[in-house]
């Protein structure tokens, strides 16, 4: 039987592309299910009180995810993309049930290390698969799409899961969003989504990147390019594993309820989410290196104002503001890294970039949790407001204005 030949682009594989954006919107669900209430189901069910303690899911998660994304990055070409996608939805279906009927805090952390190693397998193999369709032409709108649909969920669950605790309770109702998601993201690869390491071989065979000695090295330090970008996706999670844990327990100090926290909270995501539609597409046209340094500016002055705001109005608009950073970086740090290396060696170099960055959840969720017990919730904001800002001027100091001509 003759097999179809083998087409890069979006338009030609948009069957599969659009089956791999619903998938990533059922991954970014498992990681809202937590966002709204889990400083809260802490408290109220474990009567964990200390923020670095509280935190200490949120670095469980970042280290495993981090550590997952680096070696779904190394064995995508050795096993295939669909396999560690389909692995990666196996391990997340046990999550919400530890979490309904976890005897102790330390199930809890359990559980978030199996949620981390999922979005690792999960996440990483839907941003590789996508680029191996697309080709490079449209790149960063595949990105764009792809984080659209990982961060719109992340903020539709959350809200979900804060309204439903509010009507119900903070468990179980909410997990029962997560039993949901798992299975249908399991049944939807097992089906119907195909692997695409056939069209890796098809884009290798005409690129002329060449290609680098010690990969992970390379990304991490010696690459300006690359090396920019990584630092910029580290401090980026930093920030956003600071949000996670610590933007409910400023609303609640400021007496939210659970359905307003769940608003709050949601905004930030679903502005990211919404913004990459838009974001993705301008990081094939325009300056990335722009894009990148006046995401992270925005960040960081958005961060800094949270400590000085409490009406729900002015939280709003600095959650969206924030937003708006994160999704002028998001796809343009992924799509960057792609333009920058070879096809053979991307799914590595993207996989220890995503190594770095979500390691930033966990260093993020270290340091503004111990700055929050010492010296209270504001500092640890300021802090890394901060570290986002001098992100920022590293992108302008360190990182080339081009990166390399694109082919054809």
């Amino acid at each position: 039987m003759k097999t179809a030949p083998i087409k890069l682009g979006l338009r030609e594989n948009w069957q599969q592309f659009t089956l791999l954006v619903i998938v990533n919107a059922f991954v970014g669900g498992m990681v809202g299910m937590e966002r709204s209430i889990f400083p809260q189901f802490a408290e109220l069910e474990f009567g964990v009180a200390s923020k670095t303690a509280i935190l200490s899911f949120i670095t469980a998660f970042g280290l495993t995810k981090a550590i997952t994304n680096y070696f779904t990055g190394r064995l995508a070409n050795k096993y295939g993309r669909k396999n560690l996608l389909l692995f990666g939805w196996a391990v997340a279906m046990p999550v919400p049930f530890l979490l309904i009927y976890a005897p102790t805090w330390g199930w809890v952390i359990f559980a978030n290390v199996l949620l981390g190693i999922s979005q690792g397998l999960t996440w990483s193999s839907t941003v590789v698969m996508k680029i191996d369709l697309v080709g490079e032409k449209d790149r960063g709108l595949a990105m764009g799409l792809n984080e659209f649909a990982g961060y719109f969920a992340v903020g539709t669950v959350a809200f979900l899961s804060g309204l439903i605790a509010h009507q119900y309770g903070i468990t179980p109702y909410p997990f029962y969003l997560g039993i949901g998601i798992s299975i249908v993201g399991f049944l939807l690869t097992l089906f119907w989504v195909k692997d695409t390491r056939a069209f890796v071989q098809q884009e290798h065979a005409t690129d002329q990147t060449p290609p680098m000695d010690h990969i992970f090295l390379e990304t991490t330090f010696k690459n300006k390019t690359l090396s920019a970008v990584t630092q910029a996706g580290l401090v980026n999670n930093l920030n956003d594993g600071m949000i996670w844990g610590l933007l409910p327990m400023v609303l609640l100090s400021v007496n939210y309820n659970n359905e307003d926290i769940g608003m709050l909270t949601a905004i930030y995501p679903t502005v990211w989410g919404i913004g990459q539609l838009f974001t993705g597409k301008m990081a094939d046209l325009y300056s990335k290196k722009a894009m990148l340094f006046w995401g992270m500016l925005l960040q960081g002055v958005a961060i800094l104002l949270i400590p000085f705001s409490n009406s729900f109005l002015l939280l709003s608009v600095i959650s969206s503001i924030l937003g708006l950073g994160t999704a002028l970086v998001y796809p343009t740090f992924l799509s960057t890294i792609a333009q920058a290396t070879s096809p053979q060696q991307r799914a590595e170099s993207i996989g220890t970039f995503r190594l770095w960055r979500d390691l930033g959840y966990a260093i993020g969720a270290v340091i503004s949790g111990i700055t929050a017990d010492l010296f209270g919730i504001a500092y640890a904001i300021f802090l890394i407001g901060g570290l986002t800002i001098i992100s920022a001027l590293i992108i302008a100091f360190r990182m080339p204005a081009q990166i390399k001509p694109l082919s054809g």
